[in-house]
């Protein structure tokens, strides 16, 4: 198992476009649905795998395309520094003063860490100042434990 990392930033009100951060429905709509929902459904499908946005669910991150990925590492705790260090280099900006302190660091690394090494994803989020938002993943991949059948966007 490895681990890819993921960072996005930008206005919060692009992060709230949930359409564009969730896969489209397996099923495009019946045939005589309106217009505009069959539109909406080619939209989606069309730029789901390729829109730089933060998925909902962290795994789909391995189906973006691979120059969206920050890093590749095959140790949980390497992954993990990264992170923290990411989270360290934006926490000045952060819109709240909570998530600034070097014992919360600490900590969040340690136990991203763990959940790597159990296979687990890492995923979080901050609001930062203008309103803009930070959002920052870890993804276990080969296999993934939540969605073993996304392939490595770097194999």
């Amino acid at each position: 198992m490895h681990h890819h990392g993921y960072l996005w930033v930008g206005p919060k009100a692009r992060f709230d476009d949930d359409a564009l951060r969730r896969p489209p429905h397996p099923e495009p709509p019946p045939a005589g649905s309106r217009p505009e929902l069959l539109q909406r459904y080619r939209e989606v499908a069309a730029e789901f795998p390729v829109v730089d946005l933060p998925p909902l669910e962290t795994a789909y991150w391995l189906v973006k395309p691979r120059s969206l990925v920050r890093g590749t590492w095959d140790e949980a705790k390497e992954a993990a520094l990264w992170l923290g260090a990411r989270v360290s280099e934006y926490a000045p900006r952060f819109a709240s003063g909570r998530g600034r302190d070097a014992t919360d660091l600490a900590f969040l690394v340690d136990s991203t860490a763990e959940r790597l090494g159990s296979g687990a994803d890492v995923s979080l989020g901050f609001y930062l100042e203008r309103p803009s938002y930070l959002s920052v993943a870890v993804v276990s991949c080969s296999p993934n434990c939540v969605k073993a059948g996304l392939t490595c966007p770097v194999a």
